[in-house]
């Protein structure tokens, strides 16, 4: 299925709580033993388009790729992004030999569909599709620019005989920042992540106010152009 088909078939998706959705198309959202598998809300969009599922962490559909990012509520009701959105791997190799434009980053970046979803303080409560985005950069704006500087930072830092790889911290970049990934604080593996700042120019979080999310009136809410 290309990238156009399934961004049409997903905005179905908007306002649908994804538990309802799992028990629907029959994903394990807890195992068992008690764990909950991790990429469950990706499972259930994979289902719904009708697609096999795919174990990878951004399933990859050859000309676009799935992610999830988690949306909270705020004490105050607004809603907030729980957590910044792993981009891909940082290959320190690659990073020296391509400039920005030719770049992993911003190949993967195009071709990220992503699916914004409320989740709440344990995971047994709903969990509805807030909207459903490209991460589309036009070439020249202020954005692809500032991304730009992101990824040139990352990379100077690793041409750098002085800096080099171990000096990447998720103190830098404005939008885009390198930071460890996977398991454990000792991880060596550093992967470039989207800082909320970067997500909230394409999802609008002010559009949306989730005073209870049991609330009869949360779908009306989450239903938005």
């Amino acid at each position: 299925m290309e990238r156009k088909e399934a961004i049409e078939r997903m905005q179905a998706l908007r306002g649908r709580n994804l538990h309802e959705l799992a028990i629907e198309h029959n994903v394990t959202v807890l195992s068992p033993l008690g764990k909950v598998n991790k990429g469950w809300a990706g499972h259930v969009v994979e289902r719904f388009l009708e697609l096999p599922i795919n174990s990878a962490q951004a399933p990859n559909f050859g000309s676009w790729e799935l992610k999830s990012i988690p949306i909270k509520t705020l004490k105050n009701g607004k809603l907030a992004f729980k957590e910044t959105m792993a981009i891909t791997m940082i290959d320190p190799v690659n990073v020296c030999q391509k400039e920005f434009e030719e770049s992993h980053l911003l190949s993967k970046l195009r071709k990220a569909v992503v699916v914004a979803r409320t989740v709440g303080s344990h995971y047994g409560e709903p969990s509805y599709v807030y909207d459903i985005i490209e991460l589309d950069l036009d070439e020249g704006t202020p954005l692809y620019e500032a991304v730009k500087a992101d990824y040139d930072t990352v990379r100077n830092a690793l041409l750098d005989p002085q800096r080099g790889f171990n000096s990447l911290t998720g103190k830098m970049g404005v939008y885009i920042q390198p930071r460890t990934k996977g398991a454990g604080h000792g991880s060596v593996s550093r992967a470039f992540y989207a800082r909320p700042s970067f997500l909230a120019q394409f999802i609008n979080l002010e559009s949306g106010l989730l005073v209870n999310p049991t609330s009869l009136n949360i779908e009306q809410n989450l239903i938005i152009d």
